[in-house]
């Protein structure tokens, strides 16, 4: 099958050749990008007359989360309040509707995190609404929870349960050790105390990973043209199984790009091997599995993220948030991987995290070349929300590719960092064009986890926020901050390098730029057609923009040509 799309205005992504009037698929792939020239075309199946509209790359989010988003339709719906009573309220209602026999487990998103202040949650004011069975409220930045005790013995979690983590993922007690119902991390994810809730109450939420429950996901990518996807964790081998056989039934329209997460030095190699199980099964030519997936630290916002300065709310000014691995381990994680020929993505937020990143790095390149052997692997450093001024050209200098998720760049997480942080440090957070100056490798993702928020995954979404700093949903206080623009305005994106980061950029980060990510002539069709000129539609209003017509694999899979 030869098709031509023809009069077309086409946004390549190939920095020697950036724009070109025509692209001839052939089968899946192209065979030919350039100026309109009817000799070019032979003898072609269909001709398409695009009117001079524009076509660009297919979207590339280097960071989501499908198992977890698929896993998480179940979960209930809070009111956006900073009002603990209207939550509370809320919930007195659901119970009441919603008895236990019906629903035997109540997981309700997201309370503001700065709802309790540094004290955090309080199991007596969720026991006050719901005692008669296990509740939780996730926060909104989806690293803290709120349990009911109910749902702290249902878990098994006592005065003598050991924490995973202490300081980063952990049941935070009182001053006598007894668990004050606040977990931080998604601890109760964890075995033994996932399996102890579901046990106790002989009741399993609707999460077992199926192509059912998947295909609402990547409709979703199909409508947002969106035909790449690195994970951010994969979640087991079921999601894996779903995926491949979406795949064989030809329903999997996207590149898919996992990673498998490990705790400490110590695991990394029982993880490896669980990587290597898994591609072996279903690796296929649109699934893999390339990357490993640490968790530094925590969040800003919960003030267990690694950070270069005391927290200000710290009298003692002793306490710097938490970090999950040393410098010399970290070191001998990225040795490993590089032997295995493996990525590592590592979430990080805070300044002392991403120092700390950076000087592994550095000290494992040495290393390696040291031993005679060649440097492989891509350090992937997910997040980087404050960096220190000394820290900004490190990235370049070391081969480290930088992941942002864009939707945050204005006031998603609202003020809630300065219980941690002193103003001035506040605003300078999310800044990554002095990177991107520099010549690192950055790339742009959602870091969507629930349905709750998987349309800010939408990339005109995305990338409307990170070119006003401005978020349509979640303001920040006009009164304070002119136009509700996060500060400073010089931290504002280009749209013509947010088009790079989610195209070309994005299959760097995943080793597929030599098929994927640009228009040119031998890679695959992936492309979405749209009426207007991103790069020169007000950033304010990229929210209007929708596609005409979603190509993946040489063919239309959304709208028309």
């Amino acid at each position: 099958m030869k098709t031509v799309l023809k009069n077309a205005r086409i946004y390549t992504a190939n920095e020697k050749a950036p724009w070109a009037e025509a692209v001839v698929i052939e089968d899946k792939k192209i065979s030919y990008v350039g100026k309109d020239d009817s000799s070019k075309y032979g003898d072609a199946d269909k001709v398409y007359d695009m009117g001079g509209r524009y076509i660009y790359p297919g979207i590339i989010d280097s960071h989501i989360h499908p198992g977890m988003v698929s896993q998480s339709a179940w979960h209930i719906k809070l009111p956006w309040t900073n009002d603990l009573k209207e939550i509370q309220d809320f919930i007195i209602d659901y119970v009441a509707k919603h008895p236990k026999e019906e629903k035997p487990f109540l997981y309700f998103e997201y309370y503001p995190t700065t709802l309790f202040g540094a004290k955090g949650p309080h199991k007596k004011y969720l026991d006050e609404v719901c005692s008669d069975r296990p509740a939780m409220c996730q926060d909104f930045g989806e690293h803290q929870h709120w349990y009911n005790s109910a749902m702290l013995e249902a878990m098994g979690v006592t005065k003598d349960t050991a924490d995973l983590s202490p300081g980063l993922q952990e049941f935070v007690r009182d001053k006598n050790g007894e668990p004050v119902g606040w977990g931080k991390e998604l601890v109760h994810n964890e075995e033994p105390f996932a399996s102890n809730l579901y046990k106790s109450i002989g009741w399993k939420p609707p999460v077992e990973m199926t192509p059912e429950i998947m295909t609402p996901f990547f409709e979703f990518l199909e409508d947002s043209g969106i035909t790449t996807i690195a994970e951010g964790i994969l979640e087991g081998e079921a999601q894996m199984k779903s995926m491949h056989e979406l795949d064989k039934a030809g329903k999997l329209h996207t590149y898919y790009d996992g990673c498998v997460r490990y705790y400490t030095l110590t695991d990394l190699p029982e993880k490896i091997a669980f990587l290597r199980e898994m591609n072996s099964r279903y690796q296929s030519e649109h699934i893999k599995l390339n990357t490993m997936k640490l968790f530094l630290d925590g969040t800003n916002e919960t003030g267990n993220s690694a950070s270069l300065h005391p927290h200000v709310n710290d009298p003692a000014g002793k306490n710097y948030g938490e970090i999950a691995m040393s410098e010399d381990d970290l070191v001998e994680c990225f040795k490993i991987c590089n032997d295995e020929k493996l990525d590592m993505h590592i979430h990080m937020v805070g300044d002392r995290a991403f120092r700390t990143g950076c000087n592994a790095v550095e000290r494992a390149k040495a290393d390696v070349a040291a031993a005679g052997k060649d440097w492989v692997i891509e350090p992937i450093f997910a997040h980087c929300e404050i960096i220190d001024p000394a820290d900004m050209k490190r990235p370049a200098e070391l081969g480290i590719t930088i992941n942002w998720s864009c939707h945050w760049s204005g006031g998603y997480f609202g003020e809630e960092a300065m219980t941690f942080f002193t103003e001035e440090k506040w605003r300078r957070m999310y800044q990554f064009n002095p990177i991107i100056d520099s010549g690192a490798l950055v790339t742009f993702s959602s870091d969507v986890v629930t349905f709750y928020e998987l349309h800010r995954a939408d990339p005109f979404f995305s990338m409307q926020v990170a070119a006003t700093r401005v978020d349509p949903e979640f303001p920040l206080d006009p009164d304070k901050y002119p136009g509700s623009v996060r500060p400073p305005e010089n931290a504002k994106l280009d749209v013509s390098f947010l088009l790079k980061g989610y195209t070309i950029n994005g299959a760097k980060q995943m080793h597929w730029d030599k098929m994927l990510g640009s228009i040119e002539e031998g890679k695959i069709a992936n492309m979405n057609v749209c009426r207007e000129n991103i790069e020169e539609y007000p950033c304010d209003r990229l929210t209007d923009l929708s596609w005409d017509a979603v190509i993946f694999d040489g063919k239309v899979i959304r709208g028309e040509l």
